[in-house]
């Protein structure tokens, strides 16, 4: 089985709530979750919260939308996804994705599925050599691996960061990178800031005829067609 487990917290230091605020009416991790689920490789969606009372409104939040909801600690993220994998597994693979990327693209998320059967890597994603916008991040991990990483990581860096022990020891494991041309490393369309989300919210608004059903190259499309909204996050040179 393929595991996708989707982190979020409320306690973000920079846009607090982040993951629950409305976009056209709707929370933000909505929008995610249900483009995520069109993705053709995931067998099973999880959202992994921490037990911190502020993570209490994504538990409901999950209850109301019919989401499966796994609760760990706050700040050992890898612990948390150990614990959902055993809580919701048995699971052969994890798809690695977090609640500040709403315009997930889920053909991107197959494609990476695909790389890591292909290769038979420990991890196979796109955000070590990065080609795809900031914003559109999967990865995809071996259990055994991150059973592995569960085991031996001890740094408290690479607790908080799942997938960081795998990834800074390739002696151990087998990476795959997932990458296209032309190389768009360098957009931002990820949610950290206010500037971030007012960014990602013109960007539901102006494609809401789509029915959320868009795609990487139809978000580039319409943001070489509104220059103005791309220019609101983009980094200062």
């Amino acid at each position: 089985m393929i595991l996708a487990i989707l982190q979020a917290r409320m306690s973000s230091t920079r846009l607090p709530g982040k993951v629950l605020k409305p976009i056209l009416g709707r929370p933000m991790l909505a929008w995610q979750i249900d483009r995520i689920r069109r993705s053709k490789a995931i067998d099973r969606l999880v959202v992994a919260t921490s037990r911190d009372a502020s993570d209490d409104a994504i538990e409901a939040f999950c209850a109301r939308n019919g989401t499966l909801c796994y609760r760990g600690a706050l700040h050992d993220v890898l612990a948390r996804f150990h614990g959902a994998v055993e809580a919701f597994g048995p699971a052969e693979h994890v798809i690695r994705l977090t609640a500040d990327c709403p315009l997930i693209d889920w053909t991107i998320i197959d494609a990476a599925v695909a790389l890591q059967k292909r290769e038979g890597s420990d991890l196979a994603g796109n955000g070590i050599h990065r080609t795809f916008p900031d914003g559109l991040d999967v990865e995809v991990v071996a259990v055994s691996a991150l059973d592995r990483a569960h085991r031996e990581a001890t740094n408290p860096e690479s607790r908080e960061h799942v997938t960081q022990y795998i990834y800074r020891h390739p002696e151990k494991f087998r990476l795959a990178h997932l990458t296209q041309i032309p190389d768009l490393g360098a957009l931002r369309w990820t949610v950290d800031t206010p500037a971030d989300f007012e960014m990602v919210e013109k960007v539901f608004i102006g494609l809401a005829g789509l029915d959320n059903n868009f795609l990487q190259q139809d978000v580039l499309r319409f943001l070489d067609q509104h220059p103005e909204i791309a220019a609101i996050n983009a980094p200062v040179s």
